[in-house]
């Protein structure tokens, strides 16, 4: 059974589809003559991509950390990477108690805290997902390191490779945002590219949390499932 954050993501991209299926039916019925149309349709698509993208890392971040909140038996077992980031956290407050904030058990409360203001600052700077603000998403939420090593997804498509096609789509999605109507065409198939890259960034980001948290836990965050990936590496 896949995670919360996944489940959504499927029912989300359902939008896609029937942004491509539209696509092709006008195509078919119209032969052309609405290409703007047809345009609105594909630049849509690109951008809903890219928020369900970001909503998805946004979810599995929030999901991996309360369950490490709910399972983890004591503060020892918490990641190194995030005992980290909360020893610097700690180091910047003005008062000298603070430190106190993690005695007995709550470093708990502190972390469930510290997601809430995360995800807060989150929302007003993560509105460009490319692979560089994801890695540091996850590495201040759950104290992963470079999530995006596990991005490989086939032998000619590396991890290297999806980040540098996951930016390429996010500018994209930059262009349509910012210029409209100015910013250059947008395929079918570059669509259908970006819907099966961000399915298969998915499944490896999910991957990757859930082996993370069940090292930290012992408990998995979700029963793993096989999925079918389709890959897609043409560099259109």
């Amino acid at each position: 059974m896949p995670s919360k954050a996944r489940n959504a993501l499927d029912d989300n991209l359902k939008d896609i589809r029937c942004l491509l299926e539209l696509h092709t039916r006008e195509g078919e019925t119209l032969k052309g003559k609405l290409y703007g149309a047809r345009q609105v349709l594909s630049k849509s698509a690109i951008v809903l991509i890219t928020a369900y993208w970001e909503a998805y890392c946004e979810d599995i971040a929030a999901e991996a950390l309360e369950h490490i909140v709910e399972h983890s038996m004591n503060s020892d077992s918490l990641p190194k990477e995030l005992k980290k980031q909360i020893a610097k956290e700690l180091k910047k407050e003005l008062n000298e108690l603070a430190v106190w904030n993690i005695a007995d058990n709550k470093w708990k409360e502190l972390l469930q805290t510290r997601l809430t203001k995360f995800q807060e600052n989150r929302n007003r700077r993560l509105n460009t997902p490319k692979s560089a603000k994801i890695d540091e998403l996850f590495y201040e939420s759950v104290g992963i390191k470079k999530i995006s090593d596990s991005w490989e997804i086939a032998e000619d498509m590396t991890a290297k490779h999806s980040r540098e096609k996951l930016d390429k789509f996010v500018e994209l999605r930059g262009a349509i945002a910012h210029r409209g109507q100015s910013s250059k065409s947008v395929q079918k198939a570059e669509v259908e590219e970006y819907l099966d890259l961000i399915k298969n960034l998915a499944a490896k980001t999910g991957w990757a949390i859930n082996k993370h948290v069940k090292a930290v836990t012992k408990k998995p965050l979700y029963q793993n499932k096989k999925r079918r990936m389709k890959v897609k590496v043409n560099d259109k």
